[in-house]
């Protein structure tokens, strides 16, 4: 196959976009830079059957393939005494200085995970969304209200909002 001068350019704009949703879902600076290149080269193959918008297209291969890789890593996964080395603090890192959306975020089930960065974080509107998760607009508009309701409960979200008001 030859490459496209259009999918080169899509993959450029968006790539950064794409490594954000990922890391996001999977909290993961390598996880989340594997799942884009998965993205891509699926995006790739398919790339001449895809007509209009192909965020849609994009974004449920990047979703799916996370729902992929962790169901086969929860198999390799290995428990241990102490956590890993904390890594050198990159530039998202120092962006993020709010750990404890992700982790509540993580908490969350991956359906309700994916409506809520889709959404949120990539500011999509709920008919993108339900045509990224290949669902009802209503499916997409209960997942957000149960994952709201969820992370509003959650006391570990509700304490760093509550210092935030104090302070």
């Amino acid at each position: 196959m030859r490459e496209s001068p259009e999918f080169t350019r899509y993959a450029a704009e968006k790539s950064p976009r794409l490594f954000k949703t990922a890391y996001l879902l999977c909290r993961d600076r390598g996880l989340a830079e594997d799942l884009v290149q998965i993205t891509l080269v699926k995006t790739w193959r398919a790339w001449r059957r895809i007509e209009d918008d192909p965020d849609p297209y994009v974004y449920r291969i990047l979703v799916n393939s996370h729902a992929s890789s962790m169901r086969r890593l929860w198999r390799r996964e290995i428990p241990t005494d102490e956590p890993p080395e904390a890594s050198s603090e990159d530039e998202l890192s120092r962006l993020d200085t709010r750990a404890w959306i992700l982790a509540a975020l993580a908490r969350l089930p991956r359906r309700q995970q994916a409506v809520i960065v889709l959404r949120f974080f990539e500011d999509m509107t709920e008919p993108q969304v339900a045509a990224v998760l290949d669902c009802s607009v209503g499916t997409v508009k209960s997942q957000t209200s149960k994952a709201l309701a969820k992370l509003r409960l959650d006391p570990q979200v509700m304490v760093p909002i509550a210092c935030e008001r104090k302070g």
